[in-house]
């Protein structure tokens, strides 16, 4: 019976490659009862030794798989155990074990409201929500590439070593940690953030954290053993994706400035009055009348 060597961290324990098998399978279907992957969708993997990973196999439903349809590949992709063939995206895997030892299991799947960003080509803001930055930390976006193809690895090279959740653009994401439970969690708590974050958009603005309660949450995360890019380069040089803000959200966010179709920004009063001016009024007439407000505004508080 085959032993693998399990560490969390703390202490090393002996699992047997069952065992393991079994665990893939329970992540699989949990995957697949969240609605993380419809169909024979999304592919996870466990890494054994130096030498071979283990994992799902194509063309099986994650809600359905048994220990027995799972595959053993060695590092290059060659596969070398099991009867189904193995997953056609491992070189996604394999280009995150072969950069990161530290990792030993990675869970790509197409979670609905993080997969919307992907499509929509916005990147998950920072600054928002205290177990997004605990957990995730800064989420990236990688560049598309066609499933299945080798360059798949390719394109989350640029952000593999400072993250552990990716998001794939107009195809899904990508989490990885030292076991499957972790990786998995990260998934589901980047599918929570982006469902949180198009609900506060729709009941409003959104609210970022400031920069003195960043600064405290990513020092106290720091004090829990967790790492993090932003405090290794320095807590004072830091700064927040606000890609989500200036693109998608309207007043009150990204400081009263709203995204316009040349990607420039105008100030959401503005367009909130040329939303309601009359349609005879010219470019001119508009923009007085905008200045007009304006100084109302200003006197009212001074």
């Amino acid at each position: 019976m085959a032993y693998i060597e399990k560490n969390n961290g703390k202490a090393s324990t002996r699992v047997t490659e069952w065992k393991i098998k079994e665990q893939m399978c329970d992540v699989g279907r949990r995957i697949w009862q969240r609605g993380y992957c419809a169909g024979n969708e999304g592919n996870h993997s466990y890494r054994l030794s130096e030498s071979r990973v283990i994992c799902t196999p194509s063309g099986v439903s994650k809600g359905s798989m048994k220990p027995d349809d799972l595959c053993v590949v060695d590092l290059e992709g060659k596969q070398v155990g099991g009867s189904r063939k193995r997953t056609s995206e491992i070189q996604l895997h394999l280009a995150i074990y072969n950069a990161r030892p530290d990792v030993h299991a990675v869970v790509h799947a197409h979670p609905p409201h993080a997969t919307a960003f992907a499509i929509a080509g916005v990147e998950l803001p920072t600054c928002i929500h205290p177990e997004a930055e605990v957990f995730l930390g800064p989420v990236r976006t990688a560049k598309y590439v066609t499933p299945g193809d080798k360059r798949l690895g390719e394109s989350i090279a640029p952000f593999v070593k400072e993250s552990n959740t990716i998001v794939l653009a107009n195809h899904g994401v990508v989490c990885f940690g030292p076991d499957l439970e972790d990786a998995y969690y990260k998934l589901e708590i980047l599918d929570s953030y982006a469902r949180l974050l198009i609900l506060a958009r729709q009941i409003g603005s959104i609210r970022p954290l400031d920069a003195g309660q960043m600064k405290e949450l990513l020092a106290a995360k720091a004090n829990y053993g967790m790492t993090d890019p932003r405090v290794e380069a320095g807590l004072e040089k830091l700064t927040c994706q606000t890609d989500f803000l200036s693109r998608v959200c309207d007043e009150g966010a990204a400081r009263g400035k709203t995204a316009t179709a040349d990607g420039s920004t105008q100030p959401s009063l503005q367009r909130s009055i040329e939303r309601l001016a009359p349609e005879h009024l010219t470019e001119a007439e508009i923009e007085q009348l905008v200045q007009t407000i304006t100084d109302q505004i200003v006197a009212s508080i001074s």
